[in-house]
């Protein structure tokens, strides 16, 4: 039996890992354009981060 911790007990970079997820496959988006995207993302918040 799998060990399946319900998602509001899961942390939340889980949670919100899980959101995006569900966002893009909703939306359709197509896996290459959302690690496109979520490349920039990153970029970005990296540069928040060092500014902080």
């Amino acid at each position: 039996m799998k060990n399946e911790q319900p998602l509001a007990d899961a942390p939340a970079h889980i949670q919100l890992a899980v959101d995006f997820i569900h966002l893009l496959e909703s939306n359709n988006i197509e896996p290459q354009l959302a690690l496109d995207a979520l490349q920039i993302v990153i970029d970005d918040l990296k540069i928040k981060i060092t500014q902080t």
